[in-house]
């Protein structure tokens, strides 16, 4: 659905539920998310409903993911770095570690 309109500069990986994915140094989680074949960040709790991130500025909280190993991380004002692990948040956020 989404794609870059220019070629990377300074490329880094990151893991979305496992899978290597390439990045650009400085783009937001959310962005990557929103080009992946399926672009949402979480599920909700009551219904498990897919949810894709919307506003894009921290406002929505629908781009709601777990990254490096923290829950409900809003991932539209989380920026990307080399290695970073992203999981899809699925239903409410676990209290327990």
């Amino acid at each position: 659905m989404f794609r870059t309109l220019h070629d990377a500069a300074d490329v880094v990986t990151i893991q979305i539920d496992g899978v290597p994915v390439e990045a650009e140094a400085g783009e937001t989680v959310a962005a990557v998310l929103l080009r992946q074949p399926e672009a949402w960040s979480r599920t909700t709790p009551v219904s498990g409903a897919r949810r894709a991130p919307y506003c894009m500025m921290g406002v929505c909280f629908d781009c709601l993911a777990e990254i490096d190993g923290v829950s409900s991380v809003q991932a539209c004002l989380t920026a990307v770095r080399n290695g970073m692990v992203v999981q899809r948040q699925l239903g409410r956020r676990s209290l327990a570690r």
